[in-house]
């Protein structure tokens, strides 16, 4: 018998960048969810999910801010961020105090998977 696919969050403004991802992990073995905003994410609930991948530049909330309500709720939960805004992604030290890892636009699929897999691993 398989163990249970693990399910996957995405929450991002950007509708390609969703789809995009959402191939990626379900070709991977994942299940997925996808999230136009971080409101409607949380209005989800995150009771069955085992990671997150977020946007850090998103009106209304933030990554960083999406990342603390999370960690209130589910401190165990990886989040994993990506932006495309270089200055954030180039600082030292924030990957650490961000998240599980940090990734720039556009993003290199393997490695998100790598990084998706160590964060479900650990």
């Amino acid at each position: 018998m398989s163990s249970p696919r693990r399910t996957v969050a995405v929450v991002d403004d950007d509708s390609r960048l969703l789809e995009s991802l959402e191939n990626l992990l379900e070709s991977a073995g994942y299940a997925v969810r996808t999230y136009a905003s971080p409101k409607a994410f949380l209005a989800a609930g995150l009771a069955d999910l085992d990671c997150l991948i977020t946007d850090i530049g998103m009106p209304e909330m933030g990554g960083f801010q999406l990342r603390d309500a999370v960690a209130r709720a589910r401190p165990d939960l990886p989040v994993l961020m990506v932006t495309g805004r270089h200055e954030i992604a180039d600082q030292p030290g924030r990957a650490a105090l961000a998240a599980a890892a940090l990734f720039r636009k556009p993003i290199d699929g393997q490695l998100l998977l790598a990084a998706v897999e160590k964060s479900l691993a650990q």
